[in-house]
Parts: C-alpha cells; structure tokens; sequence
C-alpha cells in the first residue's frame, strides 16, 4: 500500500493535535501536546479504543481524565504535602494550581497535566512508520519549586505494524540525578460489549495492599494472575511481580487490546471503578509514593545520563 504512514496536524478542542496513520492497519492514533503529551484517540478499523470523558478541553482546563494522560513526575498519590527525596526537602502548597488532591487531600498524578509547555521537535512518516517526538524543558521555578530537580523530558510515540510505541526519556541536564516516578492511564474501551462481558489476563504474581488513602502498606501477598471475565469485579490495585514479557490483555468478542510492558515499567496499577465502562492497566516505573518513601523506592536518571522507559500497545 502507497503511503501506508503518514501523519498530520488538526485542532482537538481548539488545541494543535498530531495524528499518525498507519493505512495498512486501520489504525490511528492522536496526541496533544499543548494538554500535557495527552493520547486523546486511538481508533482501530473504525472503533475508538481510548474512553473519552468529558473531552480534551476538560483535560486541559480541569483536568478531567481521559485518554492516555501522562503522570509526571509521579504516579497516582503521594502520602501527603510533603516528600524528601535526593537531599531535597518539599513543601507542596496545598492551593497550588500545579496538581490535583484527591477526595482524602492528597496530591495526585503529577504536575504536568495539561501543561502546555511541551514543543514538537518531529512529526514524520518513512517506511519505517509514522513517529511524534516532543521536549519538555523541566526548569520553570513554578515547578521546581515542587519537584526541585531541573531536567529535560523527551517523548516519542511510533506507529508501525499495527503497534503504537511510546517511549518517555527523562535526560539529567540540570547538574543532579533525577528520581523517576512517573507512570500513564490509558484508559481502555471496548466499543460493543458491555465491561461486564470483557476478559482480562494479566499475568502478575504479587498484588501490593493499599491503606484506605489507596498508599502501599508495604506488605505483599502473592497471587496467580488476574484472568476471566470482569464480571462485577472493581479495582484501584497496585501489582509487581509481572511475569515476563509483561502483557495486560483485555478482550471481548473478536477485540482484543494488549498492553507490553516493553522496558522500565516493573510496577501496575489497575483502575477499574464501578459504575464505569473502561479499565486501566496502568504502567508504572515505581510504585505509588515512590517520591516519599525514599531515595531507594524508584529509580535515578544518572546526572548527566538518559533514562528512557516503553511500553507499547496493540489492537487486533
């Protein structure tokens, strides 16, 4: 097929957005940049996969969760207002406009979402595929004065062969090493059959307990996997020991969505509240409160090193 790549820029909500095409598989995925890197759509031979929620301009303006939103520089909650990590003690000011609180006060999924600041450095096709490459420069005071560790962020997302790629780079450019807590939320939807009817497998051996603010307790109970039909089953759990390679499926009729755990995601959170019809499989490069539970609990990007992570999803 002629042009079996290509891409294209639109307006979402009045916002400048990247789509990458790929023909030969139907598949078409649209990112945002000027509203946080936000994944708004992916749709397949016809059918939106990404749950919508209330729209990019809600995301964008309140935060309203749709999509596949990046959470940076952590994942889900901290504890509470106040973290050490990397010989840096933080106050965060609980009026701020930075970050959402969850019902219980606590700060949630990052700083950067929404955030406008992100600058498109490519938007290609080749044979090789269809590829968005976007920086973010994390250095305004606003920010720092929240996650005090000045650094480059660079995000790639790749469709080719029917897979969409998204690899995050956190470059150590500001003269320290970089904790890494980040995580995404692709929230996931299969068009046709009601969540009830879906099937998940998700081979993961250790499901992690949440207190009642939904932090780690610190204790571990081993498990053999999550599989079968949702049923009326819910969860906001947190998971590791992901069997290698490290895949969540979820299925239904002749549908099914994978997402691989390709490198740097060793943790999951899987969010699937009642009364809604997604799931989130959510890859995570360290466990929820990774920033307050210590300099041991997450990785580093190494001063003056690249870190990167990737996970990848495929539709069929």
């Amino acid at each position: 097929m002629a042009d079996a790549y290509h891409v294209e820029t639109t307006e979402v909500d009045g916002r400048a957005a990247c789509v990458l095409h790929d023909e030969r598989a139907d598949l078409h995925g649209t990112w945002v940049p000027g509203a946080g890197m936000l994944g708004a759509s992916l749709i397949h031979r016809g059918e939106e996969l990404l749950w919508q929620g209330a729209g990019v301009g809600a995301y964008a303006r309140d935060r309203t969760f749709m999509g596949i939103p990046f959470l940076y520089p952590w994942a889900n909650r901290l504890s509470g207002l106040h973290y050490r990590s990397g010989g840096h003690d933080v106050t965060l000011d609980p009026a701020s406009s930075l970050f959402k609180l969850d019902p219980n006060g606590l700060p949630i999924h990052g700083l950067l979402n929404g955030d406008p600041g992100w600058s498109v450095e490519a938007l290609t096709a080749d044979d090789g595929g269809a590829r968005l490459t976007a920086a973010f420069e994390f250095d305004r005071p606003e920010l720092l004065s929240a996650f005090p560790f000045a650094h480059r962020l660079e995000f790639e997302v790749g469709v080719a062969d029917g897979v969409v790629a998204v690899t995050t780079t956190v470059i150590a450019s500001g003269g320290e090493a970089v904790p890494v807590a980040f995580g995404f939320h692709p929230y996931l939807q299969l068009p046709g059959a009601p969540r009830a009817e879906w099937e998940v497998s998700f081979p993961v051996h250790g499901h992690l307990p949440l207190d009642d603010h939904a932090i780690p307790t610190g204790e571990a109970e081993e498990i053999d996997g999550l599989y079968g039909p949702i049923g009326d089953r819910t969860w906001d759990d947190a998971f590791d020991q992901l069997e290698p390679p490290p895949v969540f499926e979820v299925a239904a009729g002749a549908r099914t969505i994978s997402v691989h755990y390709d490198d740097g995601y060793p943790v999951a959170q899987v969010f699937a509240p009642p009364g809604q019809e997604y799931i989130c499989a959510e890859p995570m490069t360290a466990l929820t409160n990774a920033l307050a539970a210590g300099d041991d609990a997450h990785p580093w990007a190494a001063a003056g090193e690249r870190w990167s992570a990737r996970f990848t999803i495929l539709p069929r």
